[in-house]
């Protein structure tokens, strides 16, 4: 459908417009032919009439010499009676006698003979049909005009001259039919050219469209189709990672939920079969049960994070706050895990304020979100060391981790949606991505360095609030 679409506006567009400029070309230039044969008739009898006007003169000025008679011998011994007619006119329109012998008895009145009789300089001209036959005349008035003679005529028949002329009208229309079909021939390759590699994107693009990631382009030519071709084999690659991500991503949150149920379902039987008197037992089930379901909450709520941050309706609750406080809040939480695990956490609280204009609930999460990460992703004897400060106009944020690192390659997607350095670990990959998008709607900055088997560094900066604002 695509194709025929171009192809009819490339016949509308380009090779319509080719057509009627041809078919202009071919009717001007046949018109112009045209009037240049004709206009070469005409001078041809121009000039022979003015010398035979010249011989009236002659004739007329000449006392000695009967004028009727001379122009009666002009017109008899006429020297171009093989290629046009002379005739003498009397002043009844009468013709007298001609060239060829042919006497009228009907009174002429062609159109250059009754021109000539009332024209300024004595001159008319026609091109018509007369008898039946094309021709083109020229009549003169007598310098004395009387009843003998009042003017001679010319005439030519027009026959060979048409046949030149359609001759060269059909040149002219075969060089610009020769033209059309060039034009065509060519224009017919370079559209193929141009519609079989849309098909074939078109139909990879159908393939892609159905889950068919593998589905490729050939590039043939180097040029803006070319680029196309490279551009949708790119957009392939994408969606086939972006497949690959998601499909982890469910796999790993499918993982992450499936865990804190069962231990819920787990301890649900045990306590609804344990001795009402058992109280450690229930203690220790309530707690599990507690913990377990703290931690699906917090899931949950990076997902609904997740999709506000990706549907632009992550909103913020903006006011003046000390960093600090929500820090220290959130290293706090962390600090008996760190004990179970077998992990140093070290933080030194400052004594200085940093203030910030800021949503403190999710300032929070960013700084629980990143703790997380940095215990989940070390291990028993690891320390993770805690530090704030101000610096120039931004208040900073460290969180450094002796743990296992991230790999070169890595490095660059680890802030990218879905995306899980390593799958070993729990975690769902999105908390990260929260946190940067929270960051960059503060204003500040997240940045990560990390080398594998020593450890990642977490850097957050956020501007300093001045004078209140």
């Amino acid at each position: 459908m695509a194709v025929r679409r171009i192809t009819r506006r490339w016949l509308i567009n380009s090779f319509g417009v080719i057509l009627v400029i041809l078919a202009g070309l071919v009717i001007v230039g046949s018109f112009t032919v045209r009037e240049y044969y004709y206009s070469l008739v005409r001078q041809a009898l121009e000039s022979r009439m003015t010398t035979l006007s010249a011989l009236m003169d002659t004739y007329a000025n000449d006392s000695s010499a009967d004028f009727t008679s001379e122009i009666r011998s002009m017109v008899a011994n006429f020297e171009e009676k093989n290629r046009m007619e002379l005739m003498a006119i009397n002043g009844q329109g009468m013709v007298v006698i001609t060239s060829s012998g042919f006497q009228s008895s009907e009174k002429l009145s062609t159109p250059d003979y009754q021109e000539a009789l009332i024209a300024p300089n004595g001159t008319g001209v026609h091109r018509g049909e007369i008898n039946g036959e094309h021709v083109m005349s020229l009549s003169r008035r007598a310098p004395t005009a009387s009843e003998e003679l009042s003017a001679i005529r010319l005439s030519v028949a027009l026959t060979a001259v048409d046949k030149q002329i359609w001759l060269m009208i059909l040149l002219i229309a075969s060089l610009g039919l020769m033209v059309v079909l060039f034009v065509a021939i060519s224009s017919s390759y370079f559209i193929n050219s141009i519609i079989a590699p849309l098909g074939a994107v078109g139909n990879a693009a159908k393939q892609i469209a159905q889950g068919d990631f593998q589905a490729k382009i050939e590039k043939k030519h180097d040029d803006e189709i070319g680029d196309l071709a490279d551009v949708i084999n790119y957009m392939a690659d994408e969606l086939a990672n972006a497949d690959k991500v998601k499909n982890d991503f469910i796999s790993s949150v499918s993982h992450e939920l499936r865990t804190p149920l069962t231990a819920i379902k787990g301890w649900g039987e045990t306590l609804r079969d344990a001795d009402a008197g058992d109280k450690e037992l229930i203690q220790k089930g309530m707690q599990v049960i507690i913990g377990e379901t703290e931690r699906l909450s917090s899931m949950v709520e990076d997902l609904l994070d997740f999709s506000r941050m990706q549907t632009g309706r992550l909103s913020l609750i903006m006011s003046r706050m000390d960093l600090v406080a929500e820090l220290s809040e959130a290293v706090l939480m962390f600090t008996e895990r760190a004990k179970r695990e077998g992990l140093s956490l070290l933080y030194d609280e400052p004594e200085i304020f940093l203030t910030v204009i800021g949503d403190k609930n999710r300032l929070r999460q960013v700084f629980v979100n990143i703790l997380d990460n940095a215990l989940k992703y070390s291990d028993s004897g690891d320390t993770v060391e805690v530090t704030a400060k101000a610096q120039g106009d931004f208040a900073v944020i460290t969180i450094a981790d002796t743990g296992i690192g991230i790999s070169k390659e890595d490095l660059p997607n680890v802030k990218a949606k879905f995306f899980k350095a390593n799958s070993t670990r729990r975690g769902s990959g999105i908390g990260l991505a929260v946190a940067d998008e929270i960051i960059n709607l503060h204003g500040g900055k997240l940045t990560l360095d990390s080398v594998e088997g020593k450890g990642t560094t977490v850097t957050i900066q956020i501007p300093l609030s001045v004078n209140g604002e």
